[in-house]
């Protein structure tokens, strides 16, 4: 890791009462969380954008959201962003199949026509240099509201901050779920959406 996180104890108390529930959750604090707790205007921000796209009126079924984090989590090469979001997944869907395939959605039968859409738009707002396509978008209005698609576009933007931070700063996996981490479409103009 190329930042230190800080020791729980020294934090003050409504983020040690967040560590707790990590805690019971995960049976250990998140290293992200604490990266982020040494800057407290950060950590409240993000944890408000987090919150908002997480929350239980979302139109985006919880398990959908997981899968475009581990795909999004992939691409960008963040190993504790797939551990985390792979083992949300296997606990959203209750199977832990889909959360092992997506990097391979494209080939497997596990996913619906509506999951490939926002996992092939993930990829391409993901990839640098890749444009969002007049019929992708046409494909994903016939899935999605235009709230919904507002959220799915938030939620990819999200993951990306989330994961590029992640692998910037080398922060590990924790042993939270055993997806593997895949390759990153080999370019954008060999993504279907793109251009």
């Amino acid at each position: 890791m190329h930042v230190s996180a800080p020791a729980v104890e020294g934090l003050p108390w409504y983020l040690r009462l967040l560590f707790r529930r990590q805690r019971r959750r995960y049976g250990q604090p998140l290293v992200p969380t604490l990266v982020w707790s040494r800057v407290p205007a950060l950590h409240a921000a993000l944890t408000g954008f987090y919150a908002a796209i997480e929350r239980r009126g979302s139109p985006l079924p919880r398990g959908l959201r997981s899968l475009i984090q581990i795909r999004v989590s992939q691409i960008n090469d963040c190993a504790f962003c797939i551990d985390l979001n792979a083992a949300l997944a296997a606990e959203r869907t209750g199977m832990t199949d889909q959360a092992l395939a997506v990097d391979r959605w494209r080939e497997s039968d596990l996913f619906t026509a509506r999951e490939r859409v926002a996992l092939e738009y993930a990829e391409v707002v993901t990839t640098t240099g890749a444009t969002v396509a007049p019929r992708l978008i046409e494909r994903l209005r016939a899935e999605f509201s235009e709230e919904a698609l507002i959220e799915l576009t938030a939620l990819i933007a999200f993951q990306n901050l989330s994961s590029k931070f992640n692998a910037a700063l080398d922060i590990p996996s924790q042993g939270l779920c055993r997806a593997p981490a895949r390759e990153a479409p080999a370019a954008a103009e060999s993504l279907p959406g793109a251009r």
